[in-house]
């Protein structure tokens, strides 16, 4: 039997993730879970499993974030500001956002406080935080879509947003898809909406897909890590991203 790989995305319903034979991007497959254990738990099990979440988390929050962070945000252009910094850990264990701020401007240099939209984050970041240990690193691993579409595209930044003001932007989607045809994903799986858009939008299952790429990419030795010698946090998780 062919080694299995997955992608994963978070999503308002759970995580949404897509599993394919290592080397049959056409058989890819998409579902949406609850929890990660449930991801975790998958069978047959992946051999490589890429989420889009921070592993690793710093106890002090710097300017730009971790290292890591940094270094995938300058390949990305126009993309940049869809890699956000991750802050202490300590803010991001806070479940009311004005505590988070507080925290954060304890645990940072410069001083900063968190945005709402990474605030609404830390729920899921916690949940992985909860459950990773330096050996589950062997095949779970941090990624992030944008800098797989950055690989994906002859490693050039993509010119046109997911979203606009929030909302899906139908020509940024049809670049993603068209990325991911050429990279052989069935165009039927791309263009399908398989859960109700309150739980998985068009966009979570794009980047699902995508990291799935990667994850493949991780398995086969193509994948770039970010950085190349990384840091380890308190828990002795490496703080990387591949793509």
């Amino acid at each position: 039997m062919s080694a299995i790989v997955a992608g994963v995305d978070g999503c308002r319903a759970g995580w949404l993730v897509v599993t394919r034979p290592l080397n049959e991007p056409a058989a890819a497959q998409v579902r949406l879970v609850a929890r990660f254990t449930e991801v975790l738990g998958l069978l047959p099990a992946p051999e490589i499993i890429a989420v889009d979440i921070p592993i690793g988390l710093p106890e002090r929050g710097e300017k730009g974030g971790r290292t890591c962070d940094t270094e995938a945000r300058a390949r990305l252009g126009g993309r940049q500001s869809s890699v956000f910094a991750v802050p202490a850990r300590a803010a991001v264990m806070c479940e009311d956002y004005a505590q988070a701020c507080l925290v954060a401007l304890k645990n940072s240099d410069p001083p900063r406080k968190v945005s709402k939209q990474t605030f609404n984050l830390f729920a899921k970041i916690r949940e992985v935080d909860a459950l990773m240990t330096p050996g589950l690193q062997a095949h779970v691993m941090e990624v992030h879509p944008e800098v797989a579409f950055w690989a994906a595209n002859g490693e050039e930044a993509l010119t046109e947003p997911k979203k606009l003001k929030s909302r899906a932007y139908p020509p940024g989607l049809e670049l993603r898809r068209s990325l991911l045809e050429r990279a052989g994903y069935a165009r039927a799986l791309l263009r399908s909406q398989p859960f109700r858009l309150s739980d998985a939008g068009p966009d979570d299952l794009l980047d699902a897909t995508v990291n799935s790429w990667s994850a493949a990419r991780i398995a086969n030795g193509q994948a770039h890590r970010f950085p190349s010698e990384p840091q380890r946090d308190t828990k002795g998780l490496r703080m990387e991203i591949w793509g």
